[in-house]
């Protein structure tokens, strides 16, 4: 049975990737995106494409030299996360917030709200302008929000916190506590964690994920030096590691939604090619669904001299529709061993035991994410991509790429899709 409208926006994949975990609690298993519904209004599809295209322009141009930074630099002041000490009251609303909620009283998303509103069915969004239009349209059921990042700015509360109905399903307790700086009551805040795919984890139980664990172990560990002494964790955690994975170490590089960064992956592959080509190395260009991205990657692994189809170690992932990209992108994480990214919603991966590679950040969301990694003891910041096969190979002698898996595993939350479905279902 269908149990909540699960809502997200098409503008990069962070927010569609925290809402595919959730699928299953909407009808026929569809996330509808607040930003590209069929009989959307003209004018609330243009309001939403002027922000994705500008998001996508500025994540772009910010690698132009100096003017890049420089533009990019005064975009992010409006999304700034401030300092958390000394605890303060941060419940006044910038002006960002005051023109989206001008927008939203003119009738950006009345449409959406009034086709949801037919059921009272409780809704799910990863979005806090959808929840924020949900409210405003006097939604008859439950709002939950979803938070994506390990920390959040002032535009994630609405104009009024201390009256909102919004439920929030926070991502970590900085970010419950950080909400009630913003003025939002603290029995409307549930600490949920971030939704993982559940396909990785297996239940309360964490079969899979335990599965998947050993032969990651083997190969984040070829020394044996974290393995012998940290024996006993292990062994309670995952039994007898075997003595072989039966696989390559195997690292993804993943970039998001805007391209950016796709060149550090062929840096990546450039680096340990000879690695690959004698089989100790597997590298995972993880495209998503843009085809130029996937064009750009196929060009530069030929001038590599590596032939299509790609399966010789060096390996493009995508998908021509976001549902079945991220149903390979999950499957494929279960036989990866590193996880190479900018500190994006992926940051939360590391809780599946996929130690974090560290690209550098875009955005004050990220420098916060990068800086959880870290606190966690999950992330690892990248060196120069260039001499990936020197400082690779010193990580994995000493050890700290399986120390960084254990850390995700033992200290980030894993549950965060349970634990939401039984927030939302009233569920023990």
């Amino acid at each position: 049975m269908s149990k909540a409208w699960v809502v997200a926006v098409s503008m990069g994949y962070g927010h569609q990737r925290t809402a595919f975990p959730l699928r299953d609690l909407s009808p026929d298993k569809k996330i509808v995106n607040a930003n590209d519904y069929e009989g959307i209004p003209r004018e609330d599809k243009d309001i939403w494409a002027s922000t994705s295209h500008f998001y996508e322009f500025i994540s772009r141009f910010k690698r132009v030299p100096v003017i890049g930074t420089a533009v990019f630099y005064l975009y992010d002041r409006f999304q700034k996360i401030f300092n958390f000490y000394p605890r303060r009251d941060l419940s006044r609303p910038n002006e960002t917030l005051k023109q989206a909620f001008r927008l939203i009283r003119d009738g950006w998303g009345k449409d959406l709200i009034e086709r949801l509103s037919k059921g009272k069915m409780p809704l799910i969004t990863t979005f806090f302008t959808t929840a924020f239009m949900a409210e405003e349209w006097k939604y008859p059921g439950d709002i939950y929000c979803v938070t994506a990042d390990a920390d959040i700015a002032r535009g994630w509360a609405p104009l009024d916190p201390k009256n909102t109905k919004i439920q929030y399903c926070a991502s970590t307790d900085r970010v419950f506590e950080r909400l009630k700086l913003y003025g939002v009551r603290a029995e409307n805040i549930h600490l949920t964690g971030y939704p993982l795919p559940k396909e990785n984890i297996g239940g309360q139980d964490m079969e899979i994920l335990r599965e998947d664990m050993r032969p990651r172990l083997v190969n984040l560990d070829p020394s044996g030096r974290y393995t012998s002494e940290y024996g006993p964790v292990i062994k309670a955690n995952f039994g007898s590691l075997p003595k072989s994975s039966g696989r390559p170490l195997t690292i993804m590089f993943s970039i998001g939604g805007a391209g950016a960064q796709k060149e550090i992956g062929i840096a990546i592959v450039k680096s340990l090619r000879d690695d690959i080509r004698a089989k100790k190395v597997k590298v995972i260009l993880s495209a998503g669904t843009r085809r130029e991205t996937v064009n750009y990657f196929t060009n530069e692994l030929k001038n590599l001299g590596f032939k299509e189809p790609f399966n010789d170690g060096a390996e493009i992932l995508w998908a021509i529709g976001l549902h079945d990209y991220f149903e390979k992108f999950d499957e494929t994480l279960r036989v990866t061993d590193i996880l190479w990214t900018k500190p994006s919603e992926l940051s939360f991966y590391c809780a599946l035991g996929l130690p974090i590679v560290i690209a550098p950040p875009i955005g004050s969301q990220e420098d916060f994410n990068r800086e959880w990694l870290l606190k966690v003891g999950a992330g690892l910041d990248q060196y120069d991509p260039i001499y990936t096969h020197e400082w690779l190979a010193d990580y994995l002698k000493d050890g700290w790429f399986a120390e960084a898996a254990m850390h995700g595993f033992l200290e980030a939350e894993k549950m965060g899709a349970y634990n939401i479905d039984k927030l939302v279902t009233r569920t023990k």
